[in-house]
């Protein structure tokens, strides 16, 4: 366990989440969800903080998550870490949206996707240590096929980034190409809603929060659902 370092960004026109991470006591971090415009806040907070990056994760495949991923992870020579149930969206990702926002999208960002230079395939992979952290790797289809929680823990109890499976009173959307209800339905019965009250959720998109507090309001958490 370590006292884990945690700073934020929001990135893009979906306000997507973009955390660096890593243990109080290194230099070490990686990324986490490098989204459309994430490239030049991560680059300037490595530099004024004098951290080091030693890679990039991504919760899932959606553009929103990933599309400066590849290009930091092979700016800095680090590998890119992704569960390869989203593999597809690296080559086509248009697979994961909808006609209208892939194309609003692409005219933001301006061309596919850098083919990453280091690869890690986080299936089947219950944990990684790095940047000084001892980080689990949950799977948690539904949103998409490759959604993965990421968990550490530190003094204070079980931090989760969770991408687009959760939010503060919400849940991911499954109408999406790739989407499914059904699976989503069991992640959140089977890996969410076992999580510790007094977990801390970071999602993709919107403010923290906690399981106690989704527990209690979160309608999509609720046994109706």
């Amino acid at each position: 366990m370590a006292d884990v370092f945690i700073a934020s960004m929001i990135v893009g026109p979906w306000e997507t989440n973009c955390y660096l991470l890593g243990a109080k006591t290194g230099s070490e971090v990686v990324v986490v969800d490098a989204g459309l415009g994430a490239q030049a806040p991560v680059a300037k907070a490595l530099d004024e903080q004098n951290l080091t990056l030693v890679g990039v994760i991504a919760t899932h495949g959606h553009i929103d998550h990933i599309a400066d991923a590849t290009r930091l992870a092979n700016r800095f020579d680090v590998p890119f870490l992704m569960h390869s149930g989203d593999d597809i969206m690296l080559t086509d990702p248009a697979t994961g949206w909808d006609p209208q926002s892939f194309a609003m999208l692409m005219q933001l960002y301006g061309g596919p996707l850098p083919t990453p230079g280091k690869r890690v395939d986080l299936a089947g992979v219950d944990s990684i240590d790095v940047a000084g952290l001892h980080l689990g790797i949950v799977p948690a289809p539904g949103h998409t096929p490759g959604c993965v929680l990421i968990t550490a823990q530190d003094e204070d109890g079980l931090i989760v980034w969770c991408g687009d499976v959760v939010f503060a009173g919400s849940v991911g959307r499954t109408d999406l190409p790739g989407g499914d209800a059904s699976a989503m339905a069991q992640t959140l019965r089977d890996v969410v809603l076992p999580l510790d009250d007094a977990a801390r959720l970071l999602p993709g998109h919107g403010p923290v929060t906690t399981m106690r507090r989704e527990r209690r309001h979160n309608p999509y958490l609720k046994e109706s659902f």
